[in-house]
C-alpha cells in the first residue's frame, strides 16, 4: 500500500473526513482490519491472503488487431512481478482469468529470489473459481525478502468490453479495430496476472508492442518508440515512463491510429485523442479547454500539484462507462468527450464539462488516496460526484450548474433510498467479497447519495472548513455532538427520513421515509433509523436559519398568513413534510407569486409532496394541486421536477382512462410555456440565453407535442423533413422523437440511416434513442433484436436501447417480454461489461404495477435462478419491491386522481 497522504491540503481534506468525521471516513479508507472466518483453502477465499505485497510490475503486451488462423484476436505478453513478503509463507496467490500461462519447466511460472535462495515449486495451477494463479511451494519464503515472479501468457483481445479488449469503428468505409482496456474494478487480472485488489499499489513498468503505423498509449509518458521484427513481423515497441504508485484498477492500454490535439498545461503535458476525423473535425477542442481549467481549479481545491507529467483522454467507440479514471490516461465513451460546435446541443456540453470534471477529480480523491477496499467506494465515487459540480461550475460559471445538483443527484437517489432494499453507503468488508457484489455497488447511493451527504456535510460546516480542514471547535460552529457521530448516522445506515414539521405548534418529528408504508427494512439499524438532521428554514417574513432536530423549536411557530419552509436548496438529504395548514399557505403563494419562493424549493415542494403521497402520508390531491401554479412557471427545476413525477403516472396509468386526463391536463398547463419560448426565440429562431432556460424550451416542446398543442408536431414535422438544416442542436432529440412518433417505417428507416452514417457520437446517441419513440409495435420489435447485433447496436449501447423502448407505453411489455425471453443468453453471452443489468431490470419492470406482473417478475426469478442475475440481484429484489407497493398504491389512488383530473380539465 502507498502512503495515505503525504503535503498539504490532501491531508487536510482528509482532516475534515476524517479528524472531523473519523470514525465513517477516514477510517473506513485506512487499514481496516475486518477478522472472519476464513475457508481451510486460501485459494477458496475470495479476498487475496496479507502474506505478499506487490512492489512492481514489468509487463509487456503485445496485442494482435487481425484475426489470427482460427479467426481469433489476440494479444500474448509477459509479466514480471516483484512482491515482498510480509510473512513467511510457502503459497503465492494472485489473479488470473481466462489467460493461458506458457509452462516453464513444468511450471506456470518462474520465481526468483532477489537476494538469497529461491524456494523450489511444488506445484501450479489456474482456480477459474476464484481467478486466481496458485503456486505451492517445497520451500518457504521469508517475510521481508523479495522476490521476483515471471509468467509468459495469451488471452483472448475479445469484445466484451472488460481487461485488455478490441473496438471496432468504421471510418471513410474502412473498418478499423484498436486494443483498449476497461480494468476497473475486477478485470486487470483478465490481462496479466496480479495482486488485483485495490489497496495492492504498485509502481507499473509498462511495455506496448504494436503495429507500425499505430500509436500506443499508456499511463505515463513515451519514453521510447522504436521500430523493430519481432517473430518476423514488423513493429513498433513504446516504452512509457514509470507510474506513480497505484491500483492495479487504474491501468489503462489503447493501441490505435488515433491522433490529438494538445496544450501545455503549467508542467502537465494535456492531450485528447480520438479517430482522426473527428479531431480534423475540432470535436476535442471543448474537451481540451475544460481539462485545462478544471485541473487548474483541482490543483488549487487541492492545493497540491497534478502529480503526473500528462493527462491523457481518449474517446473510445466501445466503451461501457461514461468514463474511467485511469491515472494518466483517462478514457471516455466518445458521446461524452467529443463536442461538435455545429451539432452537439448546450446539454452534450454540460456531459462534457461534468465528466471531466469528475474523472478529473479522482485523479487525487481515488487515485492518490485510494479506498483499501470495494466496500467504501462511495467515498470514492461520492467525492468525485460532489466535486464535478464544483469544477464544471469553474469551468463554465455563468451555467448555475450547482443548482441542478437537486434534480440530477437528490431527486435521482431518493426513489431508490426510500425502498426497504436499499443499502448504506459504509458496508462490512466481508459483505463484499465477489466480482459481482462489487459491481454491485457502483449505484447511485454511491455516486448520487454519496455526493449529497457530502454536500450537506459541507454546507453545515459551510466549504472553507470542509476544504481547507479547520475543526468545528476552532471555527466556533454550534454543533449537536461530533461530526462523526452525525455522519455516522448518514453512512452505517440505509435510507433518509422525512421530517414532519407542525407549525402550528412548532413540534418537529422524523421518521425513516419508505414509499411503501408496509414495507420493512431488510435490515436492523443501530440507530433504529433516526438520523441527526441540519435544517435550513426560513418564514416568510424571515431569513435563513440553521438548525437542528429537535422535538420543539418555538421559532418555528407562524401565525395568520405566515408559511414555513424548510430545507433551504435542498441542502440536507431529507424530504419535508407540514400540518395541513402550511402547505396551503405554500400552495397559496404558488398560485400568488411563486417567485417569492426559491426556485429549487419549488421544485422540491412538488417532489416531496408526489412521493410523501405515493407513501400514503399526505393525499394525492395535495400533491396534484402543487402543479396548478406551472401555468406561469418558466423554471426548468420546478418544470423538470413535475414532469419526473407526472412520468410515474403516466408508467402507472398509461393503459387507463387517466392517461388522456393526464394528457389534457398537461396541455393545458404547458402552453403557456410553448408560447413563451415561441415568443422569446422569435418563433423558433433564436436560442434562449441562460443555460437553464435553453433546457426548458426543450421541456417544452416536448411536453407540447406529445399532448396535442397547436402548432407542434407541425412545426417537428417540418423541421424534420428539412432535416439538419433548420433544426437547432438543442432541439433536435425532441424533434427526432416526435417527428418518429407520428411517422411510420419510412421516417423510422431514413433516422436509422442517418444515425449509422453520423460521425457525432452525440448525434448518433439522439437519433439511437428517437428511433424508440415509434408507436408502431413492428419497429420496435424489430428494434429490440438489433440490440442482439453488435453490427447494428454496439454492445454499449444495448441496455439504454431496451430500457428507452420501455419507458413509452408501446413499448413497456415488448421490451419485459424480449428481456424475458433472451436473458439467459445476454446474461451468459454479453458479459457483465457490455449489459447493465441493474438499470436493464430497473428500466424494463418500472411500469408493473399489476397482480399478472408480478406474477410474471416472480416466475422470472425462478427461471433464471440457475444462470443467476450477477449485478442485478439487488435491482431484482428493488424491482419486486416496487411492484408490489404499485399495485397497492394505484388500486387505493386511482379514483382520486381521476376525480381531480376531471375537475381541472373541466369547462369552466
Amino acid at each position: 500500500m502507498g502512503k495515505f497522504c503525504h503535503c498539504n491540503t490532501l491531508c487536510v481534506v482528509c482532516s475534515v473526513l476524517g479528524a472531523l468525521a473519523v470514525a465513517t471516513i477516514v477510517a473506513l479508507w485506512v487499514v481496516q482490519l475486518t477478522f472472519y472466518v476464513r475457508p481451510a483453502d486460501p485459494w477458496d477465499d475470495h479476498r487475496l491472503p496479507p502474506s505478499l505485497v506487490p512492489d512492481s510490475y514489468h509487463v509487456t503486451l503485445w496485442p494482435r488487431l487481425h484475426p489470427d488462423g482460427h479467426g481469433m484476436f489476440i494479444f500474448t505478453g509477459t509479466s514480471r512481478v516483484r512482491f515482498n513478503c510480509s510473512r513467511d509463507t510457502n503459497l503465492i496467490l494472485l489473479h488470473s482469468d481466462k489467460l493461458t500461462l506458457t509452462s516453464k519447466d513444468g511450471h506456470l511460472v518462474k520465481l526468483t529470489a532477489v537476494s538469497g535462495s529461491t524456494p523450489v515449486i511444488r506445484k501450479s495451477w489456474l482456480h477459474p473459481t476464484n481467478q486466481y494463479l496458485v503456486v505451492q511451494l517445497n520451500g518457504v519464503l521469508r517475510a521481508g525478502e523479495a522476490y521476483d515472479l515471471y509468467t509468459e501468457f495469451e488471452g483472448q483481445l475479445a469484445d466484451d468490453l472488460e481487461g485488455f479488449y478490441r473496438s471496432m469503428y468504421n471510418e471513410d468505409g474502412v473498418e478499423k479495430i484498436l486494443a483498449t482496456s476497461q480494468m476497473h474494478p475486477t478485470h486487470a487480472r483478465k490481462t496479466f496476472p496480479c495482486f488485483d485488489e485495490p489497496a495492492m499499489k504498485a509502481v507499473f513498468h509498462i511495455t506496448l508492442v504494436h503495429e507500425r503505423g499505430t500509436v500506443a498509449l499508456s499511463n505515463g509518458l513515451e519514453t521510447e518508440v522504436v521500430d523493430t521484427v519481432i517473430d518476423g513481423s514488423l513493429v513498433t515497441r513504446t516504452t512509457f515512463e514509470p507510474t506513480k504508485r497505484m491500483s492495479t484498477y487504474l491501468l489503462a492500454l489503447v493501441v490505435s491510429d488515433y491522433s490529438n490535439v494538445r496544450m501545455q498545461k503549467n508542467h502537465t503535458l494535456v492531450r485528447i485523442w480520438a479517430r482522426k476525423k473527428a479531431i480534423d473535425a475540432d470535436q476535442g477542442e471543448l474537451a481540451l479547454n475544460l481539462t485545462g481549467s478544471v485541473l487548474n481549479f483541482l490543483e488549487t481545491y487541492y492545493d497540491i500539484p497534478y502529480p503526473l507529467s500528462k493527462s491523457d483522454h481518449i474517446a473510445l467507440p466501445d466503451f461501457y462507462f461514461g468514463a474511467m479514471e485511469n491515472w494518466g490516461l483517462v478514457t471516455y465513451k466518445e458521446a461524452n468527450l467529443l463536442y461538435d460546435v455545429t451539432i452537439s446541443s448546450n446539454g452534450d456540453r454540460e456531459t462534457t464539462a461534468s465528466i471531466i470534471a469528475h474523472e478529473m477529480a479522482h485523479m487525487w480523491f481515488g487515485n492518490l488516496v485510494t479506498l483499501k477496499w470495494w466496500n467504501e467506494v462511495w467515498l470514492n465515487e461520492g467525492f468525485a460526484t460532489y466535486v464535478s459540480y464544483l469544477g464544471a461550475d469553474y469551468a463554465e460559471p455563468t451555467w448555475d450548474i450547482k443548482d441542478l445538483f437537486v434534480l440530477n443527484e437528490v431527486h435521482r437517489v431518493f426513489t431508490i433510498d426510500a425502498l426497504a432494499t436499499s443499502h448504506p453507503l459504509s458496508s462490512e468488508e466481508e459483505s463484499i467479497q465477489t466480482p459481482a457484489q462489487i459491481a454491485e455497488l457502483f449505484d447511485a447511493i454511491s455516486y448520487s447519495k454519496g455526493a449529497s451527504v457530502l454536500r450537506m456535510l459541507s454546507n453545515f460546516l459551510t466549504e472553507p472548513v470542509f476544504v481547507q480542514g479547520l475543526t468545528v471547535h476552532n471555527n466556533g460552529i454550534s454543533l449537536p455532538g461530533k461530526v462523526n457521530e452525525i455522519m455516522n448516522h448518514w453512512t452505517l445506515q440505509m435510507g433518509f427520513p422525512v421530517v414532519t414539521i407542525d407549525t402550528r405548534m412548532g413540534q418537529l418529528s422524523q421518521t425513516h421515509f419508505l414509499l411503501d408504508p408496509e414495507s420493512k427494512p431488510k435490515s436492523r439499524s443501530e440507530f433504529n433509523y433516526e438520523w441527526i438532521v441540519p435544517i435550513q428554514w426560513r418564514k416568510s417574513s424571515q431569513e435563513i436559519s440553521l438548525t437542528w432536530l429537535s422535538a420543539l423549536n418555538n421559532n418555528m411557530k407562524t401565525s395568520g398568513d405566515e408559511w414555513l419552509l424548510a430545507n433551504i436548496n435542498i441542502t440536507g438529504y431529507f424530504r419535508v413534510n407540514y400540518d395541513s395548514e402550511n402547505w396551503d399557505r405554500l400552495l397559496n403563494q404558488l398560485n400568488t407569486d411563486h417567485k417569492v419562493l426559491p426556485v429549487i424549493n419549488r421544485a422540491q415542494l412538488i417532489d416531496d409532496a408526489f412521493n410523501l403521497a405515493r407513501a400514503n402520508i399526505i393525499p394525492i390531491s395535495l400533491a396534484l394541486n402543487t402543479t396548478r401554479y406551472l401555468h406561469q412557471e418558466t423554471g426548468y427545476i420546478p418544470w423538470k421536477s413535475a414532469l419526473n413525477n407526472f412520468d410515474y403516472l403516466y408508467l402507472m396509468f398509461g393503459k387507463s382512462d387517466i392517461y388522456i386526463l393526464l394528457q389534457r391536463y398537461l396541455k393545458k398547463q404547458v402552453e403557456p410555456l410553448f408560447l413563451h419560448f415561441k415568443n422569446i426565440t422569435l418563433d423558433w429562431v433564436n436560442v434562449p440565453e441562460e443555460h437553464s432556460d435553453q433546457y426548458n424550451q426543450v421541456n417544452a416542446l416536448w411536453v407540447a407535442c406529445s399532448t396535442g398543442v397547436d402548432g407542434c408536431q407541425n412545426l417537428t414535422r417540418m423541421w424534420f423533413r428539412q432535416w439538419m438544416e433548420q433544426i437547432h442542436p438543442n432541439l433536435r432529440a425532441t424533434v427526432y422523437c416526435s417527428a418518429i412518433a407520428e411517422g411510420g417505417t419510412e421516417e423510422w428507416d431514413f433516422a436509422w440511416k442517418m444515425m449509422k452514417n453520423s460521425s457525432v457520437a452525440s448525434e448518433s446517441d439522439k437519433l439511437r434513442a428517437a428511433l424508440s419513440c415509434s408507436r408502431d409495435t413492428w419497429l420496435l420489435n424489430r428494434y429490440l433484436n438489433f440490440t442482439l447485433d453488435q453490427d447494428k447496436i454496439r454492445k454499449q449501447d444495448a441496455t439504454s436501447t431496451i430500457v428507452s423502448i420501455a419507458r413509452s407505453v408501446h413499448g413497456q411489455m415488448l421490451a419485459w417480454d424480449f428481456v424475458r425471453r433472451n436473458w439467459e443468453y445476454m446474461f451468459t453471452q454479453y458479459g457483465v461489461g457490455s449489459f447493465s443489468f441493474a438499470s436493464l431490470i430497473s428500466g424494463v419492470t418500472a411500469s408493473f404495477s399489476t397482480e399478472e406482473e408480478l406474477s410474471q417478475l416472480l416466475q422470472f426469478k425462478m427461471d433464471n435462478a440457475a444462470a443467476g442475475f450477477g449485478s442485478a440481484t439487488t435491482a431484482l429484489e428493488q424491482a419486486l419491491e416496487r411492484t408490489r407497493a404499485n399495485i397497492r398504491w394505484v388500486s387505493g389512488k386511482e379514483q382520486e386522481i381521476r376525480s381531480w383530473f376531471l375537475h381541472e380539465t373541466s369547462s369552466k
